[in-house]
């Protein structure tokens, strides 16, 4: 199961970010502005969040089996539509198409973990599976520069898409929830339940708008809020600038440019498993949730502020050396999730996901279109400068904001 959800969010990011592959010969191609690449970078993330919360609350309702299939079918098929278009605003509409099909994948993604896993373990299954849009985008990044130099960015479009449909047949033939897998022992079952893995019924009662409320009335929650909006703007930086920054502001050629944008995502990867192993191990050596989901986190976000070193030096080796380490630091701060699964409402596990990624989602909005004004005059420094200072707000607030990591009881 694990599996199918780290192949899932491989493919996920993958039709998130071939345009950021794409970005340099489309916008030739379509005589596109750096402002309006922005724009576009954006657009996915103004559907996005917006559906958040709608999509937290679908995960709460229907089985990931069914809905998971049917986001990836769709937003597959937007991906392919892609690459017949020939105008700013068509590209505009779909990537928020895109944003729309894919807005309940996160929260899937951790309602899943928090069914099939026990807490001891659920910072390690986090990991992994969100390792998959690091070690996906480290070997995909130069297989992709290359797909495109042979059959241009709009065959780019197509092929992405295609691996989305098939694996939208996959997900649906071989994913089960739990309590309908047939190959799980009545052993295996008691195992997961009675280490706190949460059992969550589908059919529940009516949402009401005052279980919305509750995922906004404690100050906990706004830490963890806080913190993942900081962590993911470093990320949104690496999924849509960081081929233009390499190419158009460094210099770089196209497909060196590919095999050279792998390695802070090889160095993400790592980071991601150590923080989710090590802190699931830190917890089963009877360590605090602070110290031993905290403190994998807060390293991270110190070592992501690096990002800044690269506005001091024209050596690549360097740059990449900077951007290396930026990026580890994201892949140690990216088990969030876990944090969500620990605190959250049992019963809004879900909806506390879907704003936990709304307000982690602004991001994609806001840090795009930011970029885009920065560099529009052709200096790269204020934009990496941004992400550093972010990283700095991100530690403040996981360590005095979010307090003691423990279940808000409704």
């Amino acid at each position: 199961m694990l599996a199918l959800v780290f192949g899932t969010v491989v493919i996920n990011y993958l039709d998130r970010t071939n345009i950021s592959v794409a970005a340099s010969a489309m916008s030739d191609s379509l005589e596109l502005s750096k402002v309006q690449m922005g724009l576009i970078f954006s657009a996915f993330g103004w559907t996005y969040v917006t559906l958040q919360i709608p999509g937290g609350i679908l995960v709460d309702k229907v089985r990931p089996r069914l809905l998971y299939s049917v986001m990836l079918f769709l937003w597959s098929i937007v991906t392919i539509l892609q690459s017949v278009v020939s105008s700013f605003a068509a590209l505009i509409g779909l990537r928020a198409a895109i944003g729309v099909f894919e807005a309940p994948s996160y929260p899937c993604n951790n309602s899943i973990v928090s069914s099939w896993f026990p807490e001891s373990e659920r910072a390690s299954a986090i990991a992994i599976y969100t390792s998959g849009q690091y070690i996906g985008l480290a070997f995909l990044y130069p297989v992709l520069a290359t797909i495109q130099a042979y059959y241009g960015w709009r065959g780019l479009f197509v092929i992405s898409g295609a691996i989305g449909i098939v694996w939208a047949i996959v997900w649906y033939i071989l994913y089960r929830d739990p309590d309908k897998h047939k190959s799980i022992s009545k052993e295996e079952l008691n195992l997961i339940k009675e280490g706190g893995a949460i059992n969550r019924k589908h059919k529940s009662e009516p949402w009401k708008w005052s279980d919305l409320g509750k995922a906004f009335q404690y100050r906990k929650l706004w830490g963890l809020y806080i913190t993942q909006f900081c962590m993911t703007s470093v990320t949104i930086f690496f999924l849509t600038w960081f081929p233009t920054y390499l190419v158009e502001f460094r210099g770089l050629d196209f497909i060196k440019s590919g095999f050279l944008a792998s390695i802070p995502f090889l160095a993400a990867f790592c980071g991601i498993l150590l923080s989710g192993f090590t802190s699931d191990f830190l917890i089963k050596k009877g360590l605090s949730n602070e110290l031993a989901r905290k403190t994998p986190v807060l390293i991270g976000l110190l070592l992501s502020m690096c990002i800044i070193g690269a506005n001091y030096t024209d050596s690549t080796t360097l740059i990449i050396v900077f951007l290396t380490i930026t990026f580890f630091g994201n892949g140690l701060s990216s088990i969030t999730w876990v944090f969500v699964s620990l605190i959250a409402p049992k019963d809004q596990i879900g909806l506390v996901g879907g704003v936990f990624n709304l307000i982690g989602g602004l991001s994609a909005i806001v840090i795009p279109i930011a970029i885009g004004y920065f560099v529009d005059g052709g200096d790269f420094a204020p934009a990496l400068a941004l992400i550093s200072g972010l990283c700095i707000l991100g530690f403040a607030s996981l360590l005095f904001v979010v307090g003691k990591v423990k279940r808000i009881e409704d």
